[in-house]
């Protein structure tokens, strides 16, 4: 083969390890995902974590590679007993490192409007949470931390007009 040729062509057992090497180094980003459900009043879904002082949107932290829309399914099955169908993407907030976290990429998505049933089928699963409620806006933004309220507010408006919004620290 011509030694003028590019590694990857020349020895793709190099370029491999050139890859992985690579990889090793790059940062990795936490990733957040969460939902917003609402019920047929229009209220939105909020759950009270026990590991932290304030309410939250339903969802969670996404495992290694795991993708965003499988990492709030499995959060949702596993605290609420809920098989949730994630539709569009809303916003994504890039989130600043703080206290002991590194920046984080926060996802938030539509799950839709959930039917009566849906709604009476919710249950607590595990113990991360101690409760959950659908909460009107002004109950929500008493409830929820001001950046995740803030990250809501921007959800609802993409869930509108149709156009996914991105944030950093909670502002467009």
């Amino acid at each position: 083969m011509n030694s003028d040729a590019p590694l990857y062509e020349r020895d793709p057992q190099a370029w491999e390890a050139y890859l992985a090497e690579g990889n090793a180094k790059q940062p990795r980003k936490r990733v957040s995902v969460d939902v917003i459900l609402r019920d047929h009043a229009g209220r939105i879904l909020l759950v009270d974590p026990r590991y932290k002082p304030d309410w939250d949107t339903p969802g969670g932290m996404a495992e290694a590679n795991e993708p965003p829309r499988q990492t709030v399914r499995r959060e949702l099955r596993e605290e609420l007993g809920f098989d949730v169908h994630v539709g569009a993407l809303l916003c994504v907030d890039w989130v600043s490192p703080h206290g002991p976290w590194d920046d984080l990429l926060a996802f938030m998505f539509d799950g839709g409007e959930l039917s009566d049933e849906q709604v009476a089928g919710l249950k607590l699963r595990d113990d991360e949470l101690a409760a959950f409620e659908f909460c009107t806006p002004e109950q929500a933004q008493q409830r929820l931390r001001p950046y995740v309220w803030r990250r809501v507010v921007f959800a609802l408006d993409a869930l509108k007009t149709g156009h996914v919004q991105y944030l950093q620290d909670g502002y467009s």
